[in-house]
């Protein structure tokens, strides 16, 4: 939980925020119970959801291979289930990257640790012209959060793609190649605005004191 409310509660109600009514909860096989107890089809809530495992941790850009059947060759969004998002102007931001039709758009934040995320470098006209994931000396302190919306050819961009070094499939890959096309947009969330990143123990205890 984070305070009252299980911790997937959030990144749902981030994509319904965003319009967003037909969703894949993607989970590990020991999960899956758990979390279709917890949130059933989702029509308590007017969304449609279904349900798909990842057998083995392959890295984010499996999602666009494991719910390949899912996106349908439509635009679609991937949040992290442990991503939280608070501001003022949300919807509107939301809202504006889900009616895009074409490229790619990310959510910048500023943090105090860099090195563990995907650090995006802007150039003078604020358009991105550089993500690096987790480099040891970062250029800059804004990094790419777990919520992206891509047009139709993301699953066709994550099934080409190479495992890492890490033997994953890294979705910076995916945002790098959007970059090098042109077609990535990334918003920044600056003053005004919170986001956890709540996977450990110590970010999940802020979230909670946040809410």
């Amino acid at each position: 939980p984070v305070y009252d409310k299980p911790l997937i509660y959030y990144p749902l109600a981030t994509l319904m925020f965003a319009g967003i009514k037909d969703i894949l909860v993607i989970v590990k096989p020991s999960d899956s119970n758990n979390f279709q107890n917890l949130l059933g089809d989702g029509s308590q809530w007017g969304v449609n959801l279904n349900y798909q495992e990842q057998k083995e941790p392959k890295g984010l850009a499996d999602a666009f291979i494991i719910g390949r059947w899912f996106v349908n060759r439509e635009p679609c969004s991937l949040i992290l289930g442990d991503n939280i998002f608070y501001g003022h102007g949300l919807i509107e931001n939301l809202s504006e990257a889900a009616a895009s039709s074409s490229g790619a758009v990310g959510f910048a934040h500023p943090v105090e640790n860099p090195a563990e995320y995907g650090v995006i470098t802007f150039g003078n006209d604020g358009n991105p012209i550089s993500i690096a994931e987790k480099p040891v000396k970062p250029t800059s302190r804004w990094v790419l959060t777990g919520l992206y919306f891509y047009d139709e050819r993301v699953c066709d961009i994550a099934a080409d793609l190479e495992p890492s070094d890490r033997g994953e499939l890294e979705i910076t890959d995916i945002n790098r190649l959007y970059l090098e096309q042109g077609t990535l947009k990334v918003t920044k969330l600056g003053r005004g605005f919170s986001w956890f990143d709540a996977g450990t123990a110590d970010s999940l205890l802020e979230a909670s004191n946040f809410v």
